[in-house]
């Protein structure tokens, strides 16, 4: 069983990255092989709106400039996904965003994400958090995962980086993230023998305008 990560601060060492390895740190000792990347610090095209992704039906994305088709690989072979961002004016990093509009229309168009396990984590100087953590969780839940909550939502407070240290309800927090990710993550693979996953249709699509 395996978590993947994705870093989407362009601080590698920053505070998004401390929440993160608190998580990872959990999952660690709960049995769960982790893997924590950073797609802060690379240059990620944005989704053109092309919808090749839904005619080759390949698990890919047709650009090919970047990561994100060696990101999509890696998500497919997880078990959960973990999706951290710090908050830039009160919503997602503009390399976040990139990834997970990216990776949320081939995912859409291919069904490989569904019921995986998936969790936001946010840091954040002082507001826009919810609104940030919220933005994650929408991704989570049009490509169909199972998210993972907390003894509270998943951010913590700091500006310079180390400062998400001094949170010590944040750093709580992403122990009982992990914790949560780790025990739902062993009842599905549990039940994997036993309880047939359902077959979801997406044949169905009904635009406002015709």
């Amino acid at each position: 069983m395996k978590i993947i990560a994705f870093n989407g601060s362009p601080r590698k060492n920053g505070n998004t990255s401390i929440l993160i390895d608190t998580v990872l740190n959990e999952l660690q000792q709960q049995g769960i092989t982790t893997e924590h990347i950073n797609v802060g610090s690379k240059q990620l095209q944005g989704c053109i709106g092309c919808m090749k992704c839904f005619e080759n039906q390949n698990n890919k994305c047709i650009l090919a400039n970047d990561e994100v088709n060696n990101y999509l690989e890696k998500m497919i072979a997880a078990d959960g996904i973990i999706i951290g961002s710090p908050v830039y004016c009160a919503d997602l990093s503009a390399q976040t965003k990139a990834f997970i509009d990216r990776v949320s229309m081939v995912a859409c168009a291919n069904n490989i994400l569904q019921r995986k396990v998936a969790a936001a984590v946010v840091a954040v100087r002082r507001a826009g958090s919810v609104h940030t953590f919220h933005s994650i969780n929408n991704f989570f839940t049009i490509t169909q995962m199972v998210v993972v909550g907390s003894s509270y939502w998943n951010n913590g407070f700091g500006m310079n980086p180390g400062e998400v240290l001094q949170d010590a309800e944040g750093l709580q927090t992403m122990h009982n993230l992990g914790k949560n990710m780790a025990w739902l993550i062993k009842c599905i693979d549990a039940a994997k023998n036993s309880i047939p996953a359902p077959v979801n249709n997406r044949e169905i699509l009904t635009n406002m305008i015709r």
